[in-house]
């Protein structure tokens, strides 16, 4: 369902389009006039230049970026104005309100999306796996249709990238300070904070490498602001003289939900390292040993000058703390504030660097022509329940922010709050390109929505699995649905169910399962769940019980 931004209207905009050209040509013979005006009207232009008519398109992705750390999805937050290009993207395009993926965590997210597939059949289930470059991906069936591609940025797949003309991406989750980035020559070195330096190589492509007569689609993909949350040098003080607001799970004591709410280990106030992630270095009292040495590796990666601007920032607030040594429920809210600073501070450059894209985009005439969209892999905890990470299929990990603008097809300012999943971004892509839809993909395309239609006949549910169980953060393996208004989830290797009402209980504080009230809505969802799982040929190893 299509939202409109008010006092948008097409017919207005052409009328004073024509009459702009009137007072311009006033003097010339009225059937010239009519001729001009004509010509100005939308769609109606004619060109000289060489440039395709085919979209162009950008696709621009971040690591594990909170939608409710964006300015335009409100929020507590977006008070702190956390996002302004990002938000003027927003006012320009559309902005999905119920943008969902199917397996919460990096490289499985990065996987679904470029073979439209879910994980159980695109080879990268968890982080673990190589991705199989030989599959199907819509970079590859862009190229066939004669697009020019790039990949630039974090990858996080293992494998060489397949299916683009040009790429430079992070070796593995990649360095905040002076990245490594692998290239077909080989690998090199730049000097620099990595989100600066990934944008000057989008640029530096996009103004001298490409093939102006070709559409082009470009992957652009930041590192950002996965964990460890270092700032660039210009936003270390950002946010110093603002407390961030707490949310209202912070103390979250996780009754009311299976034993996996409890067994993980995703705490900011247990399992949060005072070096990796605080950047205390004056205590050496890591929770892991590895997670010390990892971080002592990175502040030793900087340069003099970084360091130096490094610790002039943080040494005397990491003193004051070590000063002051608070405990228990007051260490916990030192620890979010230290926690959210950063992270929103990594967001800060994200959104200035999207900025100078979408001048260069402006500048060079390009905007017109190009689709740009904004994406992360998935949520992620701010505080809630509590948490950092993801993994989880409750909501502040199942969302993803997603923002398309489309120059003359998407409605400025418009939302759309239909379901729709990371799964359906390949078949989006090749309909934006007017590029056959493959057979074999299991995601919808997006570009009737992106139109303002509303289907009929649009998914009414969507399906979750997660697997990385035992791993990082120890968050049980589990598979669900998700319509509307409710959640079933089932945590398979322990037996346990959930059955969350999203409009009584939009935190996921009290699980329903077993009330006798929801006893026909869970068997609803019991059935839609064995029907998607059918649908989208998920194997029969986890059985439903």
């Amino acid at each position: 369902m299509v939202k409109a931004h008010p006092g948008f209207d097409a017919l207005s905009v052409s009328a004073r389009t024509v009459t702009h050209t009137y007072t311009t040509v006033h003097r010339l013979p009225l059937f010239l006039i009519l001729i001009a005006s004509f010509l100005y009207l939308p769609g109606c232009e004619t060109t000289t230049s060489s440039e395709p008519q085919q979209p162009n398109i950008i696709f621009i992705f971040t690591d594990d970026h909170a939608p409710h750390a964006v300015g335009a999805y409100g929020g507590p937050l977006a008070a702190l104005d956390p996002t302004p290009n990002m938000d003027r993207l927003a006012e320009e395009g559309m902005l999905f309100r119920n943008a969902f993926v199917t397996n919460s965590i990096c490289a499985p997210s990065r996987a679904v999306i470029l073979t439209g597939l879910h994980s159980h059949l695109n080879s990268v289930p968890t982080n673990r796996e190589p991705f199989d470059s030989t599959q199907v991906t819509f970079p590859k069936l862009l190229q066939q249709a004669g697009y020019q591609t790039a990949m630039i940025g974090k990858w996080h797949l293992k494998t060489e990238p397949t299916g683009f003309d040009h790429w430079e991406v992070l070796p593995g989750q990649g360095h905040y300070y002076n990245p490594d980035f692998r290239t077909p020559e080989g690998r090199v070195q730049e000097t620099g904070y990595v989100t600066d330096i990934i944008t000057d190589k989008v640029l530096d492509w996009l103004q001298s490498d490409r093939d102006e007569s070709k559409p082009f689609m470009v992957m652009y993909q930041h590192k950002a602001p996965h964990r460890r949350w270092s700032p660039g040098l210009d936003h270390l003080s950002t946010y110093d003289d603002v407390a961030i607001p707490e949310p209202a799970t912070l103390f979250d004591d996780y009754e009311g939900r299976t034993s996996a709410a409890k067994t993980q280990e995703m705490e900011i106030g247990r399992h949060m390292d005072f070096n990796w992630d605080l950047k205390v270095r004056q205590r050496p009292d890591s929770n892991r040993i590895n997670l010390f040495n990892r971080a002592e590796e990175l502040y030793y990666r900087m340069n003099e000058e970084q360091r130096e601007a490094w610790d002039a920032v943080y040494e005397p607030k990491n003193q004051l703390l070590m000063d002051e040594d608070p405990t228990g429920d007051e260490l916990l809210r030192w620890k979010y504030q230290r926690y959210l600073k950063d992270y929103l501070r990594v967001i800060r450059s994200v959104d200035d660097n999207l900025g100078r894209l979408l001048d260069y985009l402006d500048e060079s005439g390009l905007d017109e022509n190009t689709v740009v969209i904004y994406n992360s892999d998935q949520g992620f905890y701010l505080g809630d329940h509590g948490w950092y990470d993801k993994r989880w299929m409750y909501e502040e990990s199942l969302r993803t922010p997603l923002i398309i603008r489309w120059p003359g097809v998407v409605q400025p300012g418009s939302e759309n709050t239909d379901l729709v999943q990371n799964l359906d971004l390949a078949q989006t892509f090749l309909g934006i390109a007017d590029v056959e839809e493959d057979p074999s993909m299991q995601g919808l395309s997006l570009e009737p929505l992106l139109r303002g239609e509303s289907p009929a006949d649009w998914r009414d549910a969507i399906y979750y699995q997660y697997y990385e169980y035992p791993g990082p953060h120890m968050v049980e393996r589990h598979y669900g649905v998700r319509t509307d208004r409710h959640k079933l989830i089932y945590y398979y290797n322990i037996d346990e169910w959930e059955l969350f009402d999203l409009e009584s209980d939009p935190d996921e504080l009290q699980s329903v399962h077993d009330s006798p009230d929801y006893a026909e809505v869970r068997e609803e969802l019991l059935q839609r769940l064995t029907e998607l799982r059918t649908q989208y040929r998920v194997p029969e190893e986890e059985a439903m019980p």
